[in-house]
């Protein structure tokens, strides 16, 4: 996984996922725990693409996975 953080301090990230970080949850694993919200799984399977509603990251899944 991949992130790329968006410009100015409250913008959104973008982070690009494969199949083995399924399922998907936000936080993840990689996070730092100071900026940590609830858990929550996000179905990004169907669509290839899905935000977190905590805290707007952006995730997409790499073509081909």
């Amino acid at each position: 996984m991949s992130n790329t953080p968006g410009a100015g301090l409250h913008s959104a990230r973008i982070c690009r996922i494969n199949t083995s970080d399924l399922p998907l949850h936000c936080p993840t694993d990689r996070s730092q725990l100071w900026n940590a919200h609830p858990r929550v799984f996000l179905p990004i399977e169907k669509t290839g693409e899905v935000l977190c509603p905590y805290c707007g990251t952006r995730y997409l899944l790499e073509e081909g996975e």
